[in-house]
């Protein structure tokens, strides 16, 4: 009789978080169609139609005097060595894209919500060195995920964005080469890295598919799953499936993106659902959730004009190791040179990675030799493990 009876609980609990999910994917569907409606009302048409040239004319003007958009890019610092990325990162802002327009927006995590318990501000040297930079510093009181889920900073920093001002939203070890205000994005179509690995998720054997774990989720809100597939990769290989790094992502209006963003990782994670239930979220959420609020907002995958993304316009070098391991030269040039700018150099004063690689020349001396003959692409993992078996890897 227990058993039935437990089994009776079990089902009737799957019977209420079905009925939930199903709720949700019609509340968003109407959502959706709201927005759909709001976005081509006639009198918006008729006023697009009196102020457009005729085409001939508007691509001739938009070929002669193309323009980027002024936007803001959005980084996360705290203590912890973050706080010196950030500072690096702000050091090649204004190195190599002077005449950048928007702000370079920095949130910092402060004491308190769901940080609580702990102290993840910036030391004082760093902050200086930020504010040295022109860097508008932001407090970000967490409220989902703060020590739970670091991560969850990038979503919930979102918010401190102004409403209706595109974003870009960069990891803090991340280096700027280049004109990065000049790069043609398309904000009302957001987009992110492609700079990833099959990281997630990792179908069970005779369980679940690709397809069947990313289909609950874009089910589950609502969204067409068809329409976001590569076709040119074969079944069940992971890249047919919209899939980010999330170490760079933009689009139109911060706290709008931020608070689907929000709404939805906190839904995840909360009930991930009996497709996931085998899936690990932690570190993943983020890169779970992130391609569902990339194509319910129109967009997808970046196409070649943001190539310098990730390339000669800017770095994601994760690791200082890394960066000599894989990183191109020219970045490994310029973090060298702002490593020892006047208001940087202190900021490395007892990091090892940068008194072992940098200051004892270690990073070019050895680790870039062992790495000559890797191929671009080759997956990290390996390279970490190559590196820690050389005494050569450093947080």
């Amino acid at each position: 009789m227990p058993d039935s009876t437990d089994r009776n609980s079990r089902q009737a609990e799957r019977e209420a978080r079905k009925a939930r999910r199903i709720a949700e994917r019609e509340a968003v569907r109407v959502e959706r169609q709201a927005e759909r409606a709001a976005r081509t009302k006639p009198a918006d048409k008729d006023r697009k139609a009196a102020a457009t040239p005729p085409p001939d004319t508007a691509l001739e003007s938009a070929a002669a005097h193309p323009v980027t958009p002024e936007f803001d890019i959005l980084i996360v610092a705290q203590g912890g060595g973050i706080d010196r990325q950030a500072a690096i990162l702000a050091a090649s802002l204004r190195r190599n894209a002077p005449g950048f327009r928007g702000r370079l927006i920095v949130a910092e995590p402060q004491p308190e919500g769901a940080w609580s318990g702990t102290d993840p501000r910036m030391s004082a040297e760093a902050r200086a060195a930020l504010d040295a930079l022109g860097a508008d510093i932001r407090p970000l009181i967490a409220r989902d995920f703060g020590r739970s889920y670091p991560y969850g900073n990038k979503i919930e920093a979102l918010a401190l964005l102004d409403p209706g001002r595109p974003f870009l939203f960069l990891d803090s070890d991340t280096l700027i080469l280049g004109d990065i205000g000049a790069l043609p994005f398309d904000f009302a179509r957001p987009s992110a890295s492609m700079r990833r690995e099959g990281s997630w998720p990792q179908p069970p054997a005779y369980r679940q598919t690709y397809a069947s774990i990313w289909r609950s989720l874009y089910d589950r809100f609502g969204l067409d799953m068809d329409g976001a597939l590569d076709l040119t990769q074969p079944d069940e290989h992971w890249e047919r499936f919209l899939y980010f790094n999330a170490g760079w992502f933009f689009g139109a209006d911060g706290p709008e993106f931020g608070r689907r963003f929000r709404d939805w990782a906190v839904a995840v994670r909360d009930d991930p659902g009996e497709a996931l239930a085998c899936q690990s979220l932690d570190p993943w959420l983020d890169q779970a959730v992130l391609p569902l609020v990339i194509h319910s907002f129109g967009g997808g995958r970046p196409g070649p004009e943001l190539a310098g993304l990730d390339g000669e316009v800017t770095w994601h070098y994760r690791n200082l190791p890394l960066l000599y391991a894989r990183g191109p030269q020219h970045a490994i040039d310029e973090f060298e040179a702002i490593a020892a700018m006047p208001g940087i150099a202190p900021l490395l004063s007892g990091w090892q990675a940068a008194e072992r690689l940098i200051g004892d020349g270690t990073g070019r001396r050895k680790i870039r030799p062992m790495f000559t003959d890797t191929p671009p692409l080759a997956p990290e993992r390996g390279i970490r493990r190559r590196l820690k078996q050389a005494e050569l890897w450093f947080d």
